[in-house]
């Protein structure tokens, strides 16, 4: 991934703790940083199912679940799979569609199935959506609900990346598009394996404790008006034991944890109104500085032997 993607170790990182932590990523940023591209070489990189829906005004949820058609051949209804049904699902811009077609992602990335008709079916394991959207202030936007951000496990920005960065893109990418030449170093067998050992990564008590007092700090901090939610403190700690993981680790480190603080609670937090640094600054602001507070606040548990 780190071959299409310049200069953006951290993004790249971030997309594999998601793919390994069972989570799913959303991706925010301007038009033409990279956010799509980020998803693609994710998906290229892995010998697996992979289905890209462009959100639109006009997608229907059933272009998301599928919809039952009735064959007059055999005179019953039959179901037609939607795009949902795949190991890596890319969902791009998904703040173009409406929040009755947004919706219909809510119950496949909670529940890891789709009911349509009364009748539930099973997606793929493993299984990872991968959503980007544009700023709220462009154009032909909706916003994402409370619930559909809290069904993310982490949200990043891509950012624009160094000159060094682009220049080289430039020279690389003129004639040739990276992805062509990225082929899949993992199978969905191996990916499910690599969730089985993280998940056997060992987290302590007091690390948990750790973890469910930096949430309880976002619920009673004046300027956050919705704090993060019990889902947000148990991926918190699902994405901290891949994150040690990939460190060669098998037991999380309080700094585990509050590195990831800020990309898995961010997205869910909202700013209480009328605050004085709401009025001076961003909501997407405030809310950082409110958890960079937060983590250099709580109290850090200490080594024991």
């Amino acid at each position: 991934m780190s071959r299409v993607i310049d200069g953006k170790p951290a993004a790249v990182r971030t997309a594999l703790v998601c793919l390994l932590a069972e989570g799913h990523l959303l991706i925010e940023d301007v038009p033409g940083v990279g956010k799509t591209m980020l998803a693609r070489a994710l998906a290229a990189s892995v010998d697996a199912t992979v289905r890209r829906i462009q959100f639109t005004p006009d997608l229907l949820p059933g272009d998301v679940t599928g919809v039952s058609v009735y064959n007059q051949v055999d005179r019953e209804f039959e179901f037609k799979p939607g795009a949902i049904f795949a190991h890596i699902v890319i969902a791009d811009e998904i703040n173009r569609a409406s929040p009755k077609t947004q919706s219909a992602l809510l119950e496949a990335m909670e529940e890891r199935q789709v009911t349509v008709d009364g009748v539930s079916r099973a997606l793929e394991n493993p299984f990872l959506v991968v959503a980007t959207q544009n700023p709220l202030e462009m154009e032909g936007t909706y916003a994402l609900p409370e619930a559909q951000r809290d069904r993310f496990m982490m949200r990043i920005s891509m950012g624009y990346p160094d000159a060094t960065s682009e220049a080289l893109m430039l020279r690389q990418r003129e004639s040739v598009n990276p992805l062509d030449d990225l082929v899949p170093v993992v199978d969905a067998d191996g990916v499910r394996a690599l969730i089985a050992t993280a998940r056997a990564v060992h987290v302590s008590p007091a690390v948990e404790e750790y973890a469910v007092a930096l949430a309880r700090a976002t619920r009673e901090h004046p300027e956050i008006r919705l704090g993060a939610s019990p889902r947000a403190t148990l991926q918190l700690v699902r994405a901290a034991k891949v994150w040690a993981a990939l460190d060669g680790r098998e037991f999380v480190i309080p700094d585990d944890v509050a590195m990831l603080v800020e990309p898995v609670f961010a997205h869910r937090l909202i700013v209480a109104r009328g605050t004085t640094s709401a009025r001076s600054r961003s909501a997407a602001d405030t809310i950082s500085a409110a958890l960079r507070g937060i983590v250099g606040t709580v109290r850090v548990p200490l080594a024991t032997r």
